[in-house]
């Protein structure tokens, strides 16, 4: 569980730190890197929708085995970036240099994957039996018992 609570860690801090400049960079890409940007709602809703994953990270970094369900949707997030820059730079229409940076999110995918595989339930499900009795007549009640194997996380 420690190495999946350092990488979603990892991964929520690195992301919070290249994405959340790039609000204020619009001008400056569309200068840099013509032509300007020409559709900002989609600029800002990749950013907004990049940042809210990274706080997902963050809280995936709080308490894996608990949000173990959200890591698999986290390497599609990452994985469809990937693809994306592939497919991209294949075109050519995307430089080395962001392939390269990029790329940092082709690790991620493979930690996250890793992390899945190791962040195991620590969660124990147990059927205890409760027999009661009503005018007479007896029957048997089987109860799902959720308990947690490690009381003290």
């Amino acid at each position: 569980m420690r190495f999946a609570k350092i990488v979603f860690l990892v991964a929520g801090i690195h992301g919070l730190l290249i994405l959340a400049p790039i609000y204020f960079l619009e001008n400056f890409i569309g200068r840099h890197t013509p032509p300007a940007i020409t559709h900002p709602e989609y600029f800002y809703g990749f950013l907004g929708a990049g940042l809210a994953w990274q706080v997902l990270f963050l809280a995936l970094s709080r308490d894996p085995v608990r949000y173990r369900a959200m890591i698999l949707p986290s390497v599609l997030e990452k994985v469809s970036f990937g693809i994306a820059l592939v497919v991209l730079f294949s075109q050519h229409r995307l430089p080395l240099s962001v392939l390269a940076v990029g790329s940092v999110d082709w690790i991620f995918a493979f930690l996250f994957f890793a992390a899945y595989f190791k962040t195991r339930s620590t969660r124990v499900f147990a059927y205890n039996e409760v027999e009661s009795s009503t005018s007479g007549a007896c029957f048997s009640l089987r109860v799902l018992v959720l308990a947690s194997a490690n009381p003290a996380s």
